[in-house]
């Protein structure tokens, strides 16, 4: 089983660099976004993590989530991109959609 799976996590491999260089059929492309395949875990992880946050907004009325409570993983998450603002290394993108949520980037200067 284990062999099975090292094959299937090489052809993936191969589909998202292929993917990225422009070489894949339109036709595999197609199929492989028909089922919802992930092309890019970085983005994808991103995007999950902001969801969380999206519903936490929805659901507390901010953005300021503890590193120390049910939604532990979330803040550590919250900090690390807080820490990446102020270090110029988040992208505009990034910043954009944070900032549609409402988040607070200095929390210690709205406390």
């Amino acid at each position: 089983m284990m062999h099975k799976k090292k094959y299937l996590g090489e052809w993936v491999k191969r589909q998202r660099l292929s993917h990225k260089k422009n070489t894949l059929s339109s036709d595999r492309t197609e199929q492989l976004n028909s089922i919802g395949f992930v092309w890019d875990l970085c983005d994808h992880s991103w995007n999950e993590k902001f969801n969380q946050l999206c519903a936490f907004k929805a659901q507390n009325g901010h953005c300021n989530v503890s590193r120390n409570d049910e939604y532990k993983s979330l803040g550590i998450w919250v900090n690390k991109h807080r820490v990446l603002y102020k270090k110029n290394a988040l992208s505009s993108e990034r910043i954009e959609q944070l900032n549609s949520t409402g988040f607070n980037w200095d929390p210690l200067e709205h406390a």
